[in-house]
């Protein structure tokens, strides 16, 4: 099963991943951002894998276990 990973020392919250997965990735009320189901399944893994290009950061990443 696959997972998403962020890696929080890259992170910078910006909400680009939250557009493009709201599903996945939320802000939280501080601009934190939460993994709302880091679980990567058919349904959603189009979405991640738009989020993971999209980061500025490259911060997000998809963990095949």
């Amino acid at each position: 099963m696959a997972k998403v990973s962020v890696d929080w020392d890259l992170c910078e919250s910006n909400g680009i991943c939250e557009g493009l997965a709201p599903d996945v990735f939320q802000l939280d009320d501080d601009d934190m951002l939460q993994i709302e189901d880091p679980t990567v399944t058919d349904e959603n893994r189009q979405r991640i894998e738009r989020a993971v290009a999209g980061c500025p950061k490259s911060a997000i990443s998809i963990v095949e276990d």
